[in-house]
């Protein structure tokens, strides 16, 4: 499948089939995409732990909860549970001197030198503030897409969900303090069809994105539009006309009580 059209099909599955196990070679290569990703200064602070809903501890099960859509949580039959290590910043010099040595950082002779005598101090005065919330977490981020895209590749749905209860699950999987849990990212075979629905409404491109400064919208090209959809990276629009006959045997299926909002 083209990179355009994995864009365009990928889907938030909040559906999946809990009877059926994950291959943990496909989550691996899910980790590998996310590992690859780019990420400030090398630190890679983006880790996981990946719960096995047939092989992890009930205290481990008991405290990955979810006020809104907890019963994704209670079906998946793997909930990777993404988290930022911000001690990862105290390693900074170390993978800032790896890529100057292999040629990503720096340019000519005495860069070497350079990077020792000015730009590692300049870290290291700023170390705390890149622990806090911001940068860390759009790197992260951009991890948490590739190893979303790497398990659409591979025939797996996902859907990330937040919690309130993200200090209790951190204390729950015994990380340590210098953590900072993400999201909770459901992962399983769809029990949904491929197209889930059509695809999701979006806010309209010229509200999001600002040419020079803001107030200007960026101008939408009507060929571009055209070519993405011959690419099929825009599909069809939400809803198709039988998804809400999908989502009512889904209901009975999956056993789903309520709404299946909370």
């Amino acid at each position: 499948m083209e990179l355009r059209e994995a864009i365009g099909r990928r889907r938030s599955m909040r559906f999946l089939r809990p009877y059926r196990p994950v291959e943990p070679d496909k989550i691996q290569r899910m980790l590998e995409a996310a590992r690859l990703a780019s990420h400030w200064g090398n630190v890679n602070s983006l880790r996981a732990v990946v719960v096995f809903r047939d092989s992890a501890p009930k205290e481990v099960l008991d405290v990955l909860t979810a006020p809104i859509a907890g019963y994704q949580i209670r079906l998946a039959p793997v909930v990777i549970v993404w988290y930022l290590d911000t001690a990862a910043v105290d390693e900074q010099a170390d993978r800032l001197r790896e890529l100057v040595e292999v040629g990503a950082l720096g340019v000519g002779e005495g860069k070497r030198e350079a990077l020792e005598r000015q730009l590692l101090p300049i870290f290291e005065t700023i170390k705390e503030h890149l622990k806090q919330p911001g940068l860390g977490e759009v790197d992260c981020g951009q991890g948490i897409a590739q190893a979303t895209l790497m398990a659409f590749e591979q025939g797996l749905g996902t859907c990330c969900l937040s919690s309130p209860n993200l200090e209790q699950i951190r204390q729950g999987l015994g990380l340590p303090e210098s953590c900072r849990v993400l999201l909770l990212q459901t992962v399983g075979y769809p029990a949904e069809s491929p197209e889930a629905g059509g695809q999701r409404p979006r806010q309209p491109f010229e509200k999001l994105f600002h040419l020079n400064r803001y107030g200007n919208p960026f101008p939408r090209d009507p060929a571009v539009v055209e070519e993405l959809k011959r690419d099929k990276m825009i599909q069809d629009p939400a809803p198709a006309p039988w998804r809400e006959a999908e989502l009512e045997f889904l209901k009975r299926a999956l056993d789903i009580k309520g709404h299946g909002l909370l």
